[in-house]
């Protein structure tokens, strides 16, 4: 009696995604941490100076966190009204913050009281920050002004109203202290200089501005609204460089990594690209469970903080050699390979008696019941969820196999309407598959001709039905199409060929012309 072969199942190619260096790079950050906050996470700010701690601003409280903290290890809370916009000075010292009232306050990060309040605004203050000279605070506000702060004496120095709606972002350049710049909702960049009275630039985004971020060096400005991420340059007069549509809802955040070399955005669509700045392409992306309003990264890009829409902060930090090491130690030690192949190349003497044992062959439970001829079973089998959802291969090797010993019929006949919904969901998720679609057509032929006299007796069978016709026909045309593109391109082809050999011949130096006998040559020589 000859033993039964297991089945073959036919192996595919994996379509994995492209592992490049920026996913070995933007994956190497542990499981985030979700800290809860009172309320939308508006802003988060990271401290330039060592141990890097950054200020969160939710609802009526800016906390502090330190890099590995899940407790706030400092409280800002002397506000009535929402605050806005906490941002911390280049020193690490002083933190600035709008609010609701229109007033903004100054912050010792060692102390407990307010430093300064400025009023002067009549309207929200979405926009805070010091200037690079250290001594300066730029605001913007819901009232439509920018205006210019002095922090010693709690004066302002300068307002410009030339915006026409909220102005609810901006940034101060690094290089030059007069130099900031504005975002508003009336579509538009401003570029202002504290020496002018007046803008110097203008940019017209298209959408209501909701971040901007100016490079280091000054030259490449950076603004989101709307579905766009754009890339200005400023050396150029605000020409723009590039568009960039790679979200599905309004761009919230920017935020720039260490090495300025990459580029993130955060969205509503509950996503965080990452850009490279040379190509602008999307590298990487992070998924997130809520709306981002916020988005920053660490020196270093050691963490990445992300606030969203449901108060949650989710907070990533990328993996240290020694973590590596930890874990590599507490892994169990498993045998060496050589312990299982110990004696495999032993070659027998003369004298040496030889006791065989018997190798016992493992069938899968598919495979036992087609040696059984359980054929209906065996479907049922590799109908389960952690086979067709996970291994469609299998699925459809054991139809094949059914087709060849030509009991495929039998084996669909007779199911239920639970049973038929599955079969029927299995052949639309994969009739289309090139690589299985010749056995499921056949599997598909054979249905309809088992079940089409209890036609209209389920509303759910015949829905899938009507599914799988539209998703053939669908097909159909995709392939006609397809023959129509392949013909224009035979034609194309051959109209180049034909232009090729119709060509005048080429002189070859020191030989004959094309198509000449050699012999005239050496005569005429």
């Amino acid at each position: 009696m000859t033993t039964y072969k297991p089945l073959r199942v036919q192996s595919y190619p994996k379509l994995g995604e492209k592992v490049t260096q920026d996913t070995i790079y933007w994956k190497n950050y542990k499981t985030a941490v979700q800290i809860k906050e009172f309320g939308a996470v508006t802003k988060i700010d990271f401290s330039p100076l060592s141990p890097y701690n950054y200020a969160v601003t939710a609802s009526t409280r800016i906390h502090v966190y330190g890099q590995y903290s899940q407790e706030p290890i400092k409280t800002f809370s002397r506000f009535k009204v929402p605050a806005y916009c906490g941002t911390y000075r280049d020193d690490g010292k002083l933190l600035v913050s709008g609010c609701e009232d229109g007033v903004v306050r100054l912050f010792d990060i060692d102390g407990k009281g307010i430093l300064r309040q400025l009023s002067g605004h009549t309207k929200a203050v979405h926009l805070t920050d010091f200037t690079s000279d250290k001594y300066r605070i730029l605001s913007g506000s819901d009232d439509y002004t920018t205006r210019l702060w002095d922090i010693a004496n709690s004066t302002q120095l300068l307002s410009y109203s030339e915006h026409t709606d909220y102005i609810r972002c901006g940034t101060t350049s690094k290089l030059n202290p007069d130099l900031f710049v504005t975002g508003s909702y009336d579509h538009t960049i401003k570029v202002f200089d504290a020496r002018t009275d007046s803008s110097v630039m203008t940019m017209d985004h298209g959408q209501p501005v909701e971040s901007v971020l100016l490079f280091p060096s000054g030259g490449l400005l950076v603004s989101a609204g709307g579905r766009y991420v754009k890339v200005w340059d400023m050396l150029k007069g605000g020409q723009e460089l590039v568009s960039l549509r790679n979200h599905h809802k309004t761009v919230t955040s920017l935020c720039l990594s260490s090495s300025g070399h990459r580029l993130l955005s955060g969205s509503l669509d509950r996503h965080v690209k990452v850009y490279s700045t040379t190509t602008y392409k999307v590298v990487h992306s992070f998924d997130y469970a809520a709306s981002i309003l916020s988005l920053a990264l660490a020196p270093e890009d050691k963490v990445i903080v992300v606030g969203m829409t449901n108060g949650v902060l989710n907070v990533r930090h990328k993996k240290q050699a020694e973590d590596k090491v930890e874990a590599a130690s507490k892994k169990r030690r498993r045998p060496a390979y050589r312990f299982f192949v110990k004696g495999k190349d032993y070659m027998p003497k003369q004298d040496d008696l030889l006791v065989s044992k018997p190798v016992k062959t493992h069938l899968k439970k598919y495979d036992r019941q087609l040696k059984s001829f359980e054929v209906s079973e065996a479907l049922n089998t590799v109908l389960q969820p952690h086979i067709r959802v996970k291994r469609p291969e299998v699925t459809v090797a054991v139809m094949q196999e059914l087709n060849r010993r030509g009991t495929l019929k039998s084996a669909l006949a007779g199911r239920d309407e639970k049973n038929l919904t599955i079969l029927l969901s299995f052949l639309i998720r994969h009739i289309v598959d090139p690589r299985f679609a010749p056995v499921l057509v056949n599997v598909a032929d054979m249905i309809l001709d088992i079940y089409i006299l209890v036609a209209g007796q389920s509303a759910v069978i015949d829905k899938q039905f009507v599914k799988l016709q539209e998703l053939i026909e669908k097909e159909i045309d995709y392939q006609e199409e397809l023959v129509e593109v392949l013909g224009m391109m035979d034609t194309l082809f051959a109209t180049m060929t034909a232009k090729k050999e119709a060509a005048a011949p080429e002189r070859k130096p020191n030989g004959p012309v094309d198509g000449q006998d050699p012999s005239v040559t050496m005569e005429t020589a």
